[in-house]
């Protein structure tokens, strides 16, 4: 059975909540996943008056962690299908010419 949010201890539920609100960061050129945009954590470490901060932080970067991992994987998987497709030789054009 899947994790549900609600079966981690309350300090790992408001670092996935925090995290959230944070916007992503991707590459324009090749679309790679940069992570998240940190430069507003502290207004929203104030707005929510949030305890703890540095615990809350250092959940937030370990699930930042995975989540790069997670992209990276699927952009490798992703990759390799292409490269396989494309060592089989990609799409065959037939033409029926009459003359």
């Amino acid at each position: 059975m899947p994790l549900d949010s609600s079966d981690f201890p309350e300090e790992v539920q408001v670092a996935f909540f925090v995290f959230s609100l944070l916007s992503d960061n991707w590459d324009g050129m090749s679309g790679t996943y940069l992570g998240k945009v940190w430069s507003n954590i502290d207004y929203i470490f104030e707005l929510y008056a949030i305890d703890n901060p540095k615990v809350i932080f250092f959940f937030m970067k370990m699930y930042e962690g995975v989540v790069i991992q997670t992209y990276a994987k699927e952009a490798d998987r992703k990759q390799k299908a292409e490269k396989r497709k494309s060592a089989r030789g990609g799409k065959n054009y037939t033409h029926n010419v009459q003359g």
